[in-house]
């Protein structure tokens, strides 16, 4: 499941940016997320979750012998990955149901986001190879 900060679909409800939200705020959103793990951790269905800072570049090769290029960073973005969850679950169905449950994560005011998610599953053979 990946946690868009800005960019996917439009939001279901008009939140100001989590840099504007009071620590109380930002502190129980956090624990919601922390929540929702460690009840996975007890389903067996959590593998790992991190956040991604705001900061970072694009980075690419430029040839042998040659150091990378880097692009960035970039203060701002129209898509911003803020963080991941990686899950263990038996169907897409399950995937679906807890990305609801976590997109329904406290934000400003204390009211449920209701935020996009992104479900993707691991690519687990090579493209158009059977």
């Amino acid at each position: 499941m990946l946690k868009h900060y800005r960019g996917g679909p439009t939001p279901a409800h008009d939140q100001p940016p989590m840099d504007r939200w009071t620590p109380a705020e930002v502190d129980a959103h956090m624990q919601y997320m922390s929540d929702f793990a460690d009840r996975l951790r007890k389903t067996g269905e959590f593998v790992d979750s991190q956040a991604l800072a705001e900061r970072g570049a694009f980075v690419r090769a430029d040839g042998a012998g040659r150091p990378p290029v880097t692009d960035g960073p970039f203060a701002e973005t129209k898509d911003l990955i803020a963080g991941w969850m990686i899950i263990d679950v038996d169907s897409w169905e399950r995937a679906v149901e807890l990305a609801g449950e976590l997109s329904a994560a406290p934000g400003a005011g204390g009211e449920a986001i209701d935020e996009w998610l992104e479900v993707r599953p691991f690519l687990t053979g090579v493209p158009g190879q059977e």
